[in-house]
């Protein structure tokens, strides 16, 4: 190996790792702040000098874990509902030929572009109207705003890139159209489905604004919520040990879904690139 090979091999994977240190500092700031004690907090250090598990003794004595459950039960329902709803969309916009198909299809992308501020007046006129205030449901109904259209979008483009022949063949059999989208084109959508599927679910848990609207009791509060009603805990002094721990817990789900669902997540974002 010559020497600018080499040099240029390192250079890279300094460069890359520089990036990876800069993504993952403020996780592992987290993480270092919630194992430090309280009176420890304000003295700089890379490595606390006594490890404490006090901060995450705190959290979970309180009703975070029952925030947790419900920021659970809802990103699992909007995965669910997106998922259903997007799929039959989906089929339509991509394999259905109709008059005004192509401004569905923008029409549906444009949602996506309003800011959730736009619409939070709307929204709880609706969700109030609806005797849904203070509840779970709201949330899960009310989240569709930001992850049905881009899922809408993503799966309308992947499913654009199925042999058209696979259809054929099946409606020469018999099957109807919704036998196509189960037995056909559900099984060859997975990855594209996992990726939007992790997308909305990591959106759902992570909503702040909506969630602090449509609720109002320590009972149906999601995790976002939850965190930051911490900070306001103690008039004396911000619990920052406390606020990062919950930050770590509600976290390391996250990391452990896209973990486990790696390979299907790099094919479904790589799917339709190249076309044979």
């Amino acid at each position: 190996m010559s020497a600018r090979r080499l040099l240029r091999r390192v250079a890279f994977t300094a460069f890359l790792a520089a990036i990876l240190a800069f993504a993952l500092f403020p996780l592992y700031f987290a993480f270092v702040t919630s194992v430090t004690p309280s009176g420890e907090l304000f003295r700089p250090a890379l490595f606390p000098p006594r490890w404490t598990a006090e901060h995450y003794r705190g959290v979970l004595a309180g009703l975070f874990l029952r925030s947790v459950v419900n920021s659970a039960i809802v990103s699992a329902a909007v995965v669910a509902l997106t998922l259903m709803l997007a799929l039959g969309a989906a089929y339509a916009l991509a394999r259905i030929r109709f008059r005004g198909r192509a401004a569905v299809l923008f029409g549906v992308l444009a949602i996506s572009m309003f800011p959730q501020i736009a619409v939070l007046s709307g929204m709880f006129e609706l969700i109030s109207s609806l005797g849904l205030y203070n509840n779970l449901l709201a949330l899960s109904f009310s989240y569709l705003i930001f992850t049905l259209p881009f899922t809408v979008w993503v799966l309308t483009t992947f499913m654009r890139d199925l042999p058209i022949e696979i259809e054929e063949a099946a409606i020469v059999d018999g099957a109807t159209p919704w036998v196509i989208i189960t037995k056909v084109f559900l099984p060859l959508m997975w990855p594209a489905m996992v990726t939007t599927g992790l997308l909305a679910f990591i959106g759902a848990w992570n909503e702040f604004l909506f969630a602090l609207t449509f609720t109002s009791s320590n009972t149906t509060r999601t995790v976002p919520v939850a965190i930051a009603l911490l900070s306001g805990a103690s008039q004396y002094e911000t619990p920052w040990g406390i606020i990062m721990a919950a930050s770590v817990i509600v976290t390391v789900p996250l990391i452990v879904l896209v973990l486990i669902f790696q390979r299907k997540i790099v094919s479904g974002l790589t799917a339709g690139g190249v076309k044979g």
